[in-house]
């Protein structure tokens, strides 16, 4: 079953997705939500992190932590997973367009 996505996390999984990064679970995060900070979580091997990182913030998205975490399913160590988790900044902060390089 298909859930719509929060207006915010849906661009972060849309610039993600484009970019060729395979998600399978987000949140917005905060009160009333599954997470307590804007997420999204995706497959890939350990260079993947890395790019789908470069990616978000080619296009600006305000990355707080990158992380690579194994699941506990029926007491057995599941994955490992990615997840990229975000400081929370409203939507009309973000450019479509990628940032000018430094």
């Amino acid at each position: 079953m298909e859930c719509p996505l929060d207006r915010w996390i849906s661009y972060a999984v849309k610039t993600l997705r484009d970019g060729g990064v395979e998600t399978y679970e987000s949140c917005q995060g905060g009160k009333g939500h599954s997470y307590s900070e804007p997420a999204v979580r995706f497959h890939g091997k350990p260079a993947d992190g890395f790019r789908a990182l470069a990616i978000a913030q080619t296009f600006g998205l305000p990355v707080r932590a990158l992380r690579r975490f194994w699941s506990i399913t029926d007491g057995e160590p599941t994955g490992p997973y990615w997840e990229l988790t975000f400081w929370e900044r409203p939507l009309n902060g973000f450019s479509a367009k990628p940032s000018a390089p430094d």
